[in-house]
């Protein structure tokens, strides 16, 4: 494991205690730690739950909890939860994902942790922010059926999910924002602040465009299968041996650079296709045309032809398959992480650069109770003290 850069990460000496789960609360932490704080996730003995999740659910803990570090605590008993505060009055940022009312039920609520740090930053991910729906249980899925995410993405009178756990994670992104804010705003200030995000609202605010559509045009948005697509030439198309191929054309220049590189001269010289208005109206007669002239060519010739003049073109991959995509590789932008079994595995890293490189791995994904006895020695306890929390089963 290497630094992908010389200069000191952006965050580093900012120190996170995370009591998160699942997604939400991981992911605020992981772009936390990415970018150099030191992240403590605290579980319980047992481990985190999302360590064993199966199907779907398999890929949520190494995803969002590489560059942590992990101390194991019983919170349901008293030492367990002075331990936890132990940790907290060196921290910068407390981050949370449990159900409302938890967290001041362990007495770790932002309003007993302000009293003994006026300037701790506490984060919380909930499903909605306060108001009516705030005594809700939210998931992802929930908010997106509720949010109109799932009408959108779906076909006309069936609903679909989007294919990832959208306002977890963009939840928990958010999360990371508001703690950035926060700690800039306590360079001036001096005092820590109480940060909330939510799924409902993250959700709302990924259907804005479509909310302002009809703000615009007075009409409901379309799901996106059946909308009125602002370019004709926008579209999966199924070629030679059932491959399929997304292609774009999106401009007048771009339609001529087309029908150039595939001899489509004709319809390049019909006056109904003269601009891309004329052709998303003709796109009932257009669309079948396009498709069946395109039919024999394989999909790696079509790439070919629209790479050489620059029209855009998207193969349809499978998520496992990016882990042998050729631009990933190059850039580095997996990083080899070990699983909890030894196994190795890749995993994609922050999606921009610092100084022309992405954040890195400095830590595996931790192992259950990896750090507790190096940082419970470092937060005052003694090699006796931490062997008795271990032998009664408060600490692992």
């Amino acid at each position: 494991m290497t630094e992908n850069s010389a200069r000191p990460l952006p965050y580093e000496g900012i120190r996170v205690i995370e009591f998160a789960h699942m997604v939400m609360g991981p992911s605020c932490g992981m772009l936390l730690g990415d970018l150099g704080a030191e992240v403590i996730k605290i579980e319980p003995v047992g481990g985190d739950r999302t360590r064993s999740l199966p199907g779907s659910g398999a890929g949520f803990f190494p995803m969002f909890n590489r560059n942590k570090k992990s101390v194991a605590l019983d919170l349901k008993q008293p030492e367990g939860v002075a331990a936890a505060l132990r940790l907290i009055d060196s921290a910068d940022v407390v981050s949370e994902n449990f159900s409302a009312g938890v967290m001041d039920q362990l007495g770790l609520g932002y309003d007993a942790l302000r009293q003994r740090n006026p300037r701790l930053i506490h984060v919380s991910h909930k499903g909605f922010l306060p108001g009516p729906y705030a005594h809700r249980t939210a998931l992802d899925e929930v908010v997106q059926m509720m949010g109109g995410l799932a009408y959108m993405t779906g076909r006309a009178g069936d609903p679909l999910r989007a294919g990832s756990s959208v306002n977890d994670i963009m939840g928990g992104m958010f999360g990371a924002i508001g703690v950035m804010a926060a700690l800039a705003q306590r360079e001036r200030t001096g005092q820590g602040s109480a940060v909330q995000s939510a799924l409902f609202e993250n959700n709302v605010f990924l259907v804005g465009q479509h909310m302002l559509q009809f703000a615009v045009t007075g009409q409901p948005a379309a799901p996106m299968p059946s909308r009125v697509a602002a370019w004709a030439i926008y579209d999966v198309f199924t070629v030679q041996d059932g491959e399929q191929i997304f292609l774009a054309v999106v401009s007048d220049k771009q339609w001529a650079l087309f029908c150039h590189a595939f001899d489509l001269g004709e319809l390049l010289a019909d006056p109904r296709l003269a601009s891309n208005q004329d052709r998303v109206l003709a796109r009932d007669w257009l669309m079948p045309r396009l498709r069946s002239h395109l039919a024999p060519f394989s999909a790696a010739q079509l790439a070919a032809r629209f790479e050489a003049r620059g029209l855009a073109f998207a193969p349809i991959t499978r998520p496992d398959e990016l882990l042998d995509d050729p631009h990933l590789q190059a850039t580095g932008g997996l990083a080899p992480i070990v699983l909890d079994d030894g196994r190795p595995a890749r995993v994609p890293l922050l999606p921009f650069t610092l100084d022309g490189k992405q954040p890195g791995l400095r830590l595996n994904p931790p192992r259950v109770g990896e750090h507790t006895d190096a940082l419970l020695r470092a937060a005052g306890y003694s090699p006796s003290e931490i062997q008795d929390l271990r032998q009664r089963a408060i600490a692992r």
